[in-house]
């Protein structure tokens, strides 16, 4: 009965509140995950490959069903409104690619050190920084995505022109979406806090430092949702753009890093579990 009431008060919040509690759901369960660093001396490698797979698998599914699904049938229920005739594939296949070079683009500037490497093959522009620091700085990437993609599914339920869309956009389907983003943000958490105290750094740093890999998931939320809500017309380009950063990071970092320990096919059933989650939440909720 309580949680009914606290859904009922959360949905009747402004979108753009909506979005910022989202990340910030998303961002505790990060917290949580990172916390077990105080109950575990260390990890297996199997467990971390099983969760970043895992990961890449929630990812996937979310791009597919939360955000391109979604922004391939809004235009093409705004052609059969007579509010617009440009193909059905255009707007997602551009915002796709443009959230991907998005991504490249940070990829290439903000200095980061995948988990597992040398210091020495940090990317980005060269940096005297820590070690620690440019592991961190390499998950937020991996999480601005996810922001966005929490933002844009909130933002998209403020317009009164969408309220005959129920079947595309709903707080269901955003909800859903925050739920999938948590769930995999849980062992993310502890895929990052583990390999920080393995270094020798102390449990409570290695806490931090992994919460607040994640810090940048409400704020990107709430710009995502507060940019859908000024700017209407974007919103399918928007869907996609989330889309395009996620996959990016996916081929980019977490199938690749899933790999390297060796545990290929736990790492793969990972992505498999991954992706069934959430499909299921999406569809079920949505």
């Amino acid at each position: 009965m309580e949680n009914l009431e606290i859904y009922k008060w959360f949905i009747q919040q402004r979108p753009i509140i909506q979005a910022l509690y989202a990340g910030l759901f998303t961002w505790g369960l990060t917290a949580l995950g990172a916390s077990l660093v105080f109950l575990f001396k260390n990890s297996s490698r199997k467990i971390l490959d099983v969760s970043l797979g895992f990961t890449g698998g929630v990812m996937i599914a979310a791009s597919f069903w939360s955000l391109l699904s979604p922004a391939i049938n809004y235009v093409e229920m705004q052609n059969e409104m007579g509010l617009s005739s440009i193909p059905s594939w255009i707007p997602p296949a551009i915002g796709f690619f443009l959230g991907a070079l998005f991504l490249f683009g940070l990829d290439k500037t903000i200095p980061h050190l995948h988990m597992f490497s040398k210091r020495e093959d940090a990317e980005g522009v060269k940096t005297n920084w820590r070690k620690t620091i440019l592991l961190v700085l390499a998950i937020a990437l991996h999480n601005i995505p996810e922001g966005l993609a929490v933002g844009v599914a909130f933002g998209a339920l403020a317009s009164p022109e969408l309220t005959g869309m129920s079947e595309i956009f709903s707080i269901g389907s955003a909800i859903a979406l925050a739920i999938g983003i948590g769930i995999q943000n849980f062992p993310e958490g502890f895929a990052v806090s583990m390999p920080l105290r393995r270094q020798g750094v102390s449990r409570w740093k290695s806490w931090k430092w992994g919460q607040m890999s994640a810090i940048v998931e409400p704020i990107f939320a709430v710009i995502g949702a507060a940019i859908v809500m000024q700017v209407l017309p974007i919103l399918p380009y928007a869907l996609a753009f989330a889309a395009g950063a996620m996959i990016f990071i996916v081929v980019e970092e977490v199938i690749p890093e899933s790999q390297r320990g060796g545990h290929t096919d736990l790492a793969t059933m990972g992505l498999i579990l991954g992706f069934i989650v959430m499909m299921v939440l999406d569809v079920s909720l949505g």
